[in-house]
């Protein structure tokens, strides 16, 4: 049906780098025309706002749910990478997470999984060819070649990864990076094999070099990795070449706040206003020919409306002219959705979790608060009866990773300054290939935990003395059914219990998941042993 609105204000049009008062004329979503007029509105009218990287299997929320809480921050839109479901459903996954988005009112932007798995030193539950990927790209629309994780492969000439490098440039399709810590000759041959982008700079001269060797920063902040302050100086002197990302999001910090939060730090650092919000909309829709409307006439009605530029509250998000929320509430509806999954796991007894002891010095994985890479330690552990023990004491405990889709023996280590004195956490969240990991004191609290993600196919438990809890996520071990807002309460209310054993990491589960992924150094674990994430091979 036809339809014709006005809306007016302060435009704030970053394109052109400038404000003015004036009516935009919307019809059938798109912006017919813009009257410039002189009055003195009180709010302010700009572009909807993008996050340029986002796994939103990380949400814990399925598509349609994510986008209830993303439009009540001013989130219009997402680049999204599925290869979290990827690796464990394959294209299957991947076409679940588009038919869900198309349920809402909201614009997502799927790629096509680059490293499916992410490497072959661990099982997933699907492999993803360039045979599949150009199958991808001609059936189901996608946007991107997501993040090439396996920079040894591009570096090294590996076939298969210049196979897939080759199908995105022949589809015209920008291809995400994730190259932490790479320099020198190493990053120019990454780059010159066509890689726009990366989001795992973490020093500001690591993001500096990478923009001069022609790449694009997707300055992050998630739930997990943050590295805002280090890369925000980036912004004055190269707006053209910075986008914001949140990478990884749990529900609970989504509800709280999305890109609006960047923005407003960056605002709040004094930067001008047009390169913060260059970052925050233009270089995405241009950088990944997004149809996203940049208040310009012509274009899709995708805007915000803020009341100023100090508090930048959200007042209303509109998504092809549709009000999709208001005063902090989601205006889309809920949605129906199926349960898929991939889940062979078989529970587990203590004595699967025991180590026998060998060596004086073992190796040890090092968590680092707030960031993704670890440090990798020698350290003398505690001995009984023959078998290596956690050691609250030294603050060493046991991590274990349990193949998902394979009935095989847990692969069992030790991680430092998690900080648990007690119990056990155990979660279906294990990036990239979601086999089960889990983090504890005592071989009986490790089989418990484990047992009750296993008994619910997929989930977040922790177990302590005399309780366990338990956060279902039925969809891919990955994502739940429920509301967003319930989730993210749930979330809470098991993080919460995760403290009570007595960690002080921020986010222990979010931690957790990603101490298998082994493309980030240093040192990491699968569910076949140690890995050493720089040399990228077995210990």
């Amino acid at each position: 049906m036809d339809y014709t609105t006005k809306i007016s204000g302060n435009i704030v049009d970053p394109v052109n780098a400038q404000v003015y008062s004036g009516t935009l004329v919307i019809e059938d979503g798109m912006i017919m025309a813009i009257i410039r007029e002189d009055q003195d509105y009180p709010n302010y009218l700009i572009p909807g706002l993008l996050d340029a990287h986002v796994h939103i299997e990380s949400s814990m929320l399925v598509p349609s749910e994510f986008a209830g809480l993303a439009v009540t921050h001013g989130t219009v839109a997402v680049v999204s990478d599925p290869h979290e479901i990827a690796n464990v459903l394959g294209i299957e996954g991947v076409r679940y997470m588009i038919e869900n988005g198309k349920k809402v009112p909201f614009k997502f932007y799927f790629g096509a999984p680059a490293c499916v798995p992410a490497t072959g030193f661990e099982t997933a539950g699907a492999e993803l060819d360039s045979t599949q990927l150009e199958e991808m790209f001609q059936k189901d629309g996608l946007s991107f070649l997501s993040e090439m994780m396996n920079y040894p492969g591009v570096l090294g000439n590996d076939p298969e990864v210049m196979a897939k490098l080759a199908v995105a440039r022949k589809f015209q399709k920008p291809i995400d990076g994730h190259a932490p810590g790479l320099k020198g000759e190493e990053l120019k041959k990454y780059t010159q094999a066509g890689i726009t982008t990366d989001h795992e700079a973490f020093q500001f001269e690591e993001g500096l070099a990478k923009i001069k060797a022609g790449m694009k920063i997707l300055i992050r902040e998630g739930s997990a990795a943050k590295n805002f302050e280090e890369l925000h100086g980036l912004i004055p002197y190269y707006p053209d070449k910075c986008m914001f990302c949140c990478d990884d999001k749990h529900p609970n910090d989504l509800v709280r706040g999305h890109i609006n939060e960047l923005v407003k730090r960056a605002l709040g650092k004094g930067y001008d206003k047009m390169k913060v919000l260059q970052c925050a909309t233009v270089n995405p829709v241009q950088h990944y020919g997004l149809a996203v409307g940049l208040l310009q006439k012509g274009d899709p009605a995708d805007f915000i409306v803020v009341d100023d530029f100090e508090r930048f509250t959200i007042l209303e998000t509109y998504i092809n002219g549709i009000l999709v929320a208001k005063a902090g509430k989601s205006l889309i509806p809920k949605t129906q959705t199926k349960v898929i999954n991939n889940f062979k796991a078989k529970p587990k007894m203590p004595f699967d979790f025991a180590v026998k002891a060998g060596r004086k010095e073992i190796d040890v994985i090092e968590v680092i608060e707030g960031e993704l890479i670890t440090n990798w330690l020698r350290v003398s552990p505690k001995v009984e009866d023959g078998y290596l023990r956690s050691d609250p004491e030294q603050d060493l405990l046991k991590i274990a990773v349990i193949n998902r889709y394979q009935e095989k023996p847990p692969a069992v280590a030790f991680i430092k300054n998690f900080g648990l004195k007690h119990g056990a956490i155990a979660s279906s969240v294990a990036h990239d290939s979601h086999n089960l990991v889990a983090i504890g004191v005592l071989d009986e609290d490790l089989a418990r935990a484990v047992n009750l993600v296993i008994e619910n196919r997929g989930g977040l438990a922790v177990v302590g003395e005399g309780f366990e809890d338990f956060l279902p996520l039925p969809v891919g071990g990955l994502m739940s059914l429920e509301d967003g807002h319930r989730v993210a309460a749930d979330y809470e209310r098991i993080a919460a219990k995760a403290r009570l054993l007595g960690t002080k990491l921020s986010d222990a589960f979010m931690t957790m998941s990603f101490m298998t992924l082994l493309v980030i150094p240093e040192l990491k674990i699968s569910d076949q042993g140690l890995f050493d994430g720089k040399d990228f091979q077995f210990i």
